[in-house]
């Protein structure tokens, strides 16, 4: 993994979770800005995932184990539209709170996904 682009994720996810959260608890239902910081995760994790792929072709082989990282980020893939999903389909304040905790799941995944790629 790069350490630089975990970072970023991390940023964005948090800053996406506070954003979320905050809304939903001013009692804003779930719009283009919340849901859009969601899918702008998911498309990082996408980039993640392909980085991931190839990273042990270019000589940055993980130190952890493989398949307890491979199982972090499929999960992490799945939370993002997940979330999207609920909060179409319920359109309350809480369904914008549950997009921020998706969002803060997500910040807390990955960099538990860099510290298994780096574990020594």
């Amino acid at each position: 993994m790069i350490y630089g682009f975990t970072i970023a994720q991390v940023i964005v996810a948090c800053a996406a979770g506070v954003l979320a959260v905050v809304l939903g608890l001013i009692g804003r239902r779930p719009n283009d800005v919340t849901l859009g910081a969601l899918v702008l995760i998911e498309l990082l994790l996408v980039a993640q995932l392909v980085s991931a792929l190839v990273a042990p072709g270019v000589g940055n082989r993980p130190t952890g184990s493989v398949a307890e990282f491979y199982v972090y980020l499929v999960t992490a893939l799945l939370i993002p539209p997940l979330a999207v999903f609920w909060g179409l389909v319920e359109r309350t304040r809480w369904s914008t709170v549950v997009l921020g905790v998706g969002a803060f799941a997500i910040a807390v995944m990955v960099f538990r996904m860099q510290q298994i790629w780096t574990a020594h």
